[in-house]
């Protein structure tokens, strides 16, 4: 069954429709989310994708990212794919938008206008084996110290997002 992201111009305002990978290839910009989990000790719940996904297969990331479906918000969006991602769903908050343009494997593009969500589970998370390979809580300094010496390991939207989750925690 073929997905479909939202087009949206520089101000997350919706121009369209295109087939997910289609919009990969070409490097369109489309409507995005990221879901940012921490435990009660403040860590960061991060996931390693699936080997077989369909680009940055066996990278470590957030706890879910995706995208809206057409006449979805990006709220509903990030509720229904948390579950359907890592198998639980919890209170999430609105943290902040950016937008970013990456090249990935496989000759793809992520260019996305991105809502930052920030929620906090405490639990193994009964994750779905076709979406992700492993998980673990670490802490926010140790994991940004090994992205710093081991970009390779984690994806691009990755690098470029917690940073700015950092920052907007510590603003907060």
């Amino acid at each position: 069954m073929a997905e479909y992201v939202v087009l949206v111009n520089e101000n997350d305002e919706p121009l369209g429709t295109m087939e997910k990978m289609e919009a990969h290839e070409k490097g369109l910009l489309h409507r995005a989310f990221s879901i940012f989990i921490f435990n009660a000790q403040g860590e960061m719940l991060i996931h390693q994708r699936a080997k077989h996904k369909y680009h940055s297969g066996g990278l470590w990331t957030n706890a879910c990212c995706s995208h809206p479906r057409e006449n979805e918000n990006p709220v509903q969006a990030a509720h229904r794919r948390l579950m359907e991602e890592m198998g639980f769903d919890c209170e999430l908050k609105k943290a902040f938008e950016f937008t970013y343009k990456s090249k990935l494997d496989n000759e793809l593009t992520e260019h996305e206008y991105d809502h930052v969500f920030l929620g906090e589970y405490g639990s193994e998370p009964p994750f779905n084996t076709d979406e992700v390979a492993d998980y673990k809580y670490i802490a926010v300094d140790e994991l940004l110290v090994n992205i710093n010496e081991n970009p390779e390991l984690y994806t691009e939207w990755f690098k470029i997002a917690i940073k700015k989750v950092v920052e907007f925690k510590n603003n907060s």
